[in-house]
């Protein structure tokens, strides 16, 4: 009798979906990173497993408040939104030099799904973790992708020089930095607020802000677990590999929608066609 009644109880389970996978998750409070801005709020979602060392270092800065009271002084339309000390005078503990984390040799269990291949610039693009990236079966390894919302650090000519500063990407054509920056995490709430950001005049090639009244200011940054819970913000991410993402990925390749007379060539752009994002509701 307890046998069948198991059996009624699993088929219960199945045909009404319960053993479904998981369509959303919520990122890991240990890997979130708040801005408030004088515009609004920004949390940015941290990427240790392509870069653990400048994820280290970020944290360690926004933890002991280095970028509270700063500013965005360079920021190019169309490009990136550049933030840190731009006197470089301030004090902090954790200004160490990094050794670039520019891609990683892909683990045997590699979370890596595949969207297009070949992509215009690299071999293969997809999702790691839900973040845009790329890969080269050839050479085994994979990076993350310059896409708009991406958070990166600055350096100079050296490409072990990034200490402090970082951007976030505002444009849509900066993949020419894929490989070339150390990706560490993308914002995944308050895209807008870091679009409403004080830009340099359209003449100004080198994007610096001269003068600190017309630049955007950092009030401060907070990991999550500095935040009170009350005011954290309850961002939910689409699974890459939830049934919702893979049709709108697989409807995206074919356009069969009647509004679509020229239904492209069936590539997709990583960019572009990413998993959705949400707050959930209390």
């Amino acid at each position: 009798m307890r046998i069948k009644q198991a059996f009624v109880y699993c088929w219960i389970l199945v045909n009404f979906n319960l053993f479904a996978a998981p369509q959303w998750r919520t990122p890991d409070a240990e890997n979130l990173v708040y801005l408030k801005l004088e515009t609004g709020t920004v949390v940015i979602e941290l990427a240790p497993f392509m870069a653990p060392n400048h994820v280290k270092q970020f944290k360690a800065l926004v933890s002991e408040g280095f970028y509270d009271g700063l500013e965005f002084y360079r920021v190019i339309d169309g490009f990136v939104a550049q933030a840190g000390d731009v006197t470089e005078q301030k004090i902090s503990h954790h200004k160490s030099k990094l050794q670039a984390e520019l891609q990683r040799t892909a683990p045997k269990q590699s979370d890596f799904i595949l969207v297009q291949s070949p992509d215009f610039i690299a071999p293969q693009t997809g999702f790691i973790n839900e973040f845009p990236a790329a890969r080269d079966p050839q050479t085994n390894q994979e990076w993350l992708t310059h896409c708009m919302g991406t958070l990166a650090f600055a350096r100079d000519n050296d490409i072990n020089s990034a200490t402090t500063e970082f951007y976030i990407v505002i444009g849509q054509a900066t993949r020419h930095l894929d490989k070339n920056m150390s990706s560490i995490g993308r914002v995944v709430y308050g895209m807008s607020t870091i679009q409403s950001l004080k830009r340099a005049h359209i003449n100004n090639a080198s994007g610096v802000i001269e003068q600190s009244k017309n630049r955007s200011k950092i009030i401060w940054a907070k990991l999550a677990a500095q935040v009170v819970e009350q005011d954290r913000i309850k961002v939910e991410i689409q699974r890459q590999d939830s049934e919702a993402f893979v049709k709108r990925l697989q409807d995206a390749k074919t356009l069969e929608n009647e509004f679509f007379h020229y239904k492209g060539n069936g590539n997709l752009d990583v960019c572009y066609y990413q998993p959705k994002i949400r707050v959930k509701d209390e």
